[in-house]
């Protein structure tokens, strides 16, 4: 890794996985998430009146169901009344069988009506589902680079899996229960009412106890459930961080110092996820026991009734069911409310990400980058990654098209952050970077890019045919193209030993292939897109002596005519440069050709000899 790479990713760590450049989260903006995600759900609202068509439906033939079951409890005690005073024959049977037929029927036509408006809601969340992580790939692509350097890989991927997940099934349960209960809540009322004012108006007076509780449980718990999704992110960097660089970790025995991080934040997560559960689940007892305390002044009341013959016996058996059904939905609010402060910590995260500030790829009437001749020039280039952090001082420099020109200098002198900024990764904060005259914000950043060929130390190879990744430089190239760039980079020779040649796939994590071998098929398909500028981020770090020469003769005939830019810690591999720009501290502080430099027995000077010192130590 170059030094600017290194500098560059300092600040990143200490907001990693471990947290430690993190407070905890305050509770969220509910309603402001909420009245987004219920925008977001707008494409679906054909969709979602059908569920709470069905839903209805559902809980409406359901409530039917005990007033006529009590219909048959009153037959079957006024058969058997009857058949003691001698008034009636017995019970009828017939009656009942006809009651009970019905009821049957009401219930199978709630089931089937359930079962649809449940298939339709799980279409609903997982087109959210898919949207959400649509939305979330294609905005990665048009984020700017500074955002990926001050995330963990593992926090972005938590958006992608974790909290859409979450988004997902609880939207599901959530938006299901909320429709259910608000229908079985009135529907039961109603129901209550025809049967006796006097004991629905005592049922109701159970609701604003209810809510109390609710209130102050939600209240407590909305910080635990922020505080559980912040650090399943947290949790999900690490893990990723420690598994890529596993290796680096059994190297310098970190096993030790990984398991550590990772019990501080699993203690943290499994203490506020402990908490908001535990918060949770008390609502269902609290919810029960003032459920039993109704049913208790239910059967008094309903009693004293029966003898006064304002109701019927079965009557207290149907309101009696009324009551637990009235509670249900006051218990499934407090569940609802649950899911909704999960949905919305993670809905906010999720939302956090899509508007995020983007990259702007284009401007206002762009300058065309076809036909660039490579002419550059620095001036006066002010650039700090922060306000408070400046690296590039006052850097300025002409090169010409066509030049070969070195950057070099010790670590932390802003060697790759001028590549950066020259690819438009970054904005300079003063001064101006311009090619053939132009500035280079005056390009659409999308179309200068493309006139960029560039070679980074660290190697990317993604799970394909060698043929696929040497043809990602130029995704239109025919084989015999690629065979070509692959003959050039000196890698030709390599593949053609392979089992399957071009045709064998790898990945970055193919144990066949060195870290050499790589980078010449990275190199292959800089080759391949045959850039207008190019650029060389120590090209050949991990490339044996051997290779390196084969490489340094492809590059010389690569680069002819080609404005190069080549970073390089070995100065031995840029002698034959064009210009050598010397950094220090963000500044140019010599140029000139290798044999200038070494005449001054300056900066240069000091740090070549000192390489070739440390060669014969």
């Amino acid at each position: 890794m170059s030094s600017e790479q290194e500098k560059r990713k300092a600040p990143a760590r200490r907001h990693g996985p471990g947290g430690r450049g993190m407070s905890s989260e305050k509770a969220k903006d509910f309603k402001g998430t909420m009245k987004k995600l219920i925008q977001y759900l707008s494409q679906y609202k054909f969709l979602l009146l059908l569920v709470v068509i069905f839903s209805v439906g559902s809980a409406i033939f359901s409530i039917v169901g005990p007033k006529i079951l009590g219909n048959a409890t009153t037959e079957i005690y006024n058969g058997l009344i009857g058949r003691v005073t001698g008034t009636t024959a017995g019970i009828n049977f017939n009656k009942i069988s006809g009651i009970l037929l019905t009821l049957l029927g009401l219930y199978g036509i709630s089931m089937i009506f359930s079962y649809i408006q449940g298939w339709i809601m799980a279409q609903v969340s997982q087109n959210v589902t898919y949207g959400l992580r649509k939305s979330i790939s294609e905005k990665i692509h048009r984020m700017p680079l500074g955002y990926f350097e001050s995330k963990t890989t593992g926090e972005i991927l938590s958006r992608i899996t974790n909290d859409v997940d979450t988004v997902s099934q609880n939207l599901d349960q959530s938006l299901t229960q909320v429709i259910s209960s608000f229908t079985l809540a009135i529907g039961v009322i109603i129901m209550m009412l025809t049967i006796s004012p006097l004991m629905t108006l005592v049922t109701v007076l159970i609701v604003p106890f209810s809510m109390i509780f609710i209130m102050l449980i939600v209240k407590h718990s909305q910080k635990y459930f922020t505080k559980q999704q912040e650090y399943l992110g947290h949790i999900n960097g690490q893990v990723e961080e420690i598994y890529t660089g596993h290796d680096v970790v059994k190297l310098f025995n970190g096993e030790e110092r990984a398991l550590n991080e990772f019990k501080e934040m699993n203690e943290t997560l499994y203490h506020t996820a402990w908490k908001s559960q535990f918060l949770s689940t008390m609502m269902h007892p609290i919810m029960t026991f003032i459920g039993n305390l109704g049913y208790v002044v239910v059967s008094i009341l309903g009693g004293w009734l029966v003898i006064q013959n304002r109701i019927q016996v079965g009557d207290i058996l149907s309101f009696t069911q009324y009551v637990r059904s009235f509670t249900q939905p006051l218990a499934q609010a407090a569940q609802v409310m649950n899911l909704l402060q999960a949905l919305a910590a993670a809905a906010e995260r999720v939302f956090e990400f899509l508007e995020e500030e983007e990259e702007v790829p284009t401007v206002e009437n762009p300058v065309s980058a076809e036909n660039l001749k490579g002419n550059i020039s620095f001036e006066h280039v002010q650039f700090g990654y922060n306000e408070n952090q400046i690296v590039i001082h006052d850097f300025n420099s002409e090169i010409k098209s066509g030049m070969k020109v070195a950057i070099v200098g010790p670590t932390g002198a802003g060697k790759t952050t001028m590549v950066k900024l020259l690819m438009r990764f970054y904005d300079v904060n003063q001064g101006a970077i311009k090619i053939d005259g132009k500035n280079l914000k005056d390009f659409d950043r999308n179309e200068l890019r493309e006139a960029f060929g560039m070679v980074l130390q660290d190697t990317w190879l993604y799970s394909d045919t060698i043929r696929e990744n040497i043809r990602y430089g130029k995704l239109d190239a025919t084989d015999e193209e690629v065979e070509d760039a692959a003959i050039a980079a000196h890698v030709d020779h390599f593949i053609r030993t392979l089992p399957d040649g071009y045709n064998m796939v790898i990945n970055e994590e193919s144990d066949n292939i060195s870290g050499g071998q790589k980078q010449l098929l990275t190199i292959a398909r800089v080759i391949l897109n045959d850039p207008k500028i190019l650029i060389l981020d120590e090209a050949t770090s991990s490339v044996d002596t051997r290779t390196e020469v084969l490489i340094q003769k492809a590059m010389d005939q690569l680069m002819e005519g080609r404005t190069s830019f080549i970073i390089a810690h070995r100065l031995s591999t840029i002698r034959n440069a064009d210009l050598i720009l010397v950094m220090k501290d963000g500044d140019i502080v010599e140029q000139g050709k290798h044999r200038e430099l070494i005449k001054k027995n300056g900066f240069y000077a000091t740090l070549y000899n000192s390489q070739f010192e440390e060669v014969e130590n």
